[in-house]
């Protein structure tokens, strides 16, 4: 099949289109604007590889999308590009608006056209997947409730909002015009190639740096933890197999306080990098909290058992697995952290 990824320098879409180049004979276009999360570097691994190619360009640009479209023919788009900071939403939220909204309008309409164009059974092998998270249903007043994904949307910030919207226009594509749509909302990503602003990355560094570790509030946000690789996997099964105008849960199954996150890297570090910077004697003592952020959502949690019940899919790390790994990973790949820090990663997009 030709698969086409927007976003796939970012987090989430280098995963899974490491996960395809690495595991099955597709042929991956990956379109990507190149903004400051995106980077090429994490798919260095997979770049020269004849079943990959890559276009820097934006999705809210119509006539660049067609020309790609129309080009390479794809059996299946996955879409993640996305801006995705809560933070960097609150602080600008119109480029979520733009990159969210009206960018998912628009690759939905480039879709569709694209779509309407094919035979009958190549319009019955298409698919458009949408990739969105679990910061749409806003949060959880209990301790045992899980967002289904039937739960109603309640976003808190101006990127869930953002994300919410863009989810009602997948679905409203599929309903008026027919477009072959499936959902997937995932809870909170880690593992390697992490981009650094995000809790568990900037904690592994600034830890190492001898820096302090901002908590927001008491630390007591509760979310559902889910390794990327397991969640590279779950995509790929729900674009391939998941059923036409489903939604899809994505969770790990692994509910942690905030606080709980950082004291177990601070225990990691201990073990693995006991070499501290000058002046500190243990990690924890590096923690400091600071005013919340506003809006705030409590707690996350997804009830998985959907995609495990049709799809097959359950996650293969736990939390303890898959953040040792993680810390491993950013031990280890220095040359990696380092040249997002410095910005030289970023020298592709400003070139």
């Amino acid at each position: 099949m030709n698969i086409i990824f927007t976003g796939g320098a970012g987090f989430i879409g280098s995963a899974v289109i490491r996960h395809i180049i690495n595991n099955t004979s597709h042929h991956v276009l990956n379109v990507d604007k190149l903004t400051y999360a995106g980077n090429l570097d994490s798919l260095a691994s997979v770049e020269h590889s004849d079943h990959y190619r890559f276009e820097q360009a934006d999705i809210c640009d119509k006539d660049k999308m067609i020309e790609l479209v129309d080009d390479f023919k794809p059996n299946i788009i996955m879409h993640l590009a996305a801006e995705s900071h809560v933070d960097r939403s609150i602080d600008g939220p119109g480029e979520f608006m733009t990159t969210n909204i009206i960018g998912t309008y628009t690759l939905l309409e480039v879709s569709r056209h694209y779509w309407q164009s094919l035979n009958d059974e190549e319009k019955n092998n298409f698919r458009f997947h949408h990739v969105s998270t679990d910061e749409v249903y806003g949060d959880l007043d209990g301790t045992d409730n899980l967002f289904l994904e039937t739960t109603p949307y309640d976003p808190s910030s101006p990127y869930s909002a953002s994300k919410a919207s863009s989810d009602h226009l997948v679905r409203a594509w599929n309903r008026t015009f027919g477009l072959p749509v499936v959902v997937t909302n995932c809870s909170n990503n880690y593992g390697p190639f992490h981009f650094p602003e995000k809790l568990i990355p900037h904690m592994i560094l600034n830890a190492l740096a001898g820096k302090p570790l901002p908590i927001y509030g008491d630390g007591q946000q509760i979310r559902d933890w889910l390794y990327v690789d397991d969640h590279a996997r779950a995509l790929f099964k729900v674009a391939t197999e998941g059923n036409i105008g489903e939604t899809y849960n994505i969770g790990g199954h692994n509910e942690k306080a905030n606080i709980e996150v950082v004291h177990e890297l601070c225990e990691l570090l201990e073990e693995l990098a006991p070499e501290k910077p000058e002046g500190v004697e243990n990690y924890k003592d590096l923690i400091v909290f600071v005013n919340d952020r506003p809006g705030h959502d409590v707690r996350y949690a997804i009830d998985a058992s959907k995609i495990q019940k049709y799809l097959g899919w359950k996650p293969d790390e736990t939390f303890e697995t898959g953040l040792r790994k993680t810390v491993e990973w950013y031990l280890d790949n220095k040359s990696w952290w380092q040249r997002v820090l410095n910005g030289d990663y970023n020298l592709e997009r400003l070139g």
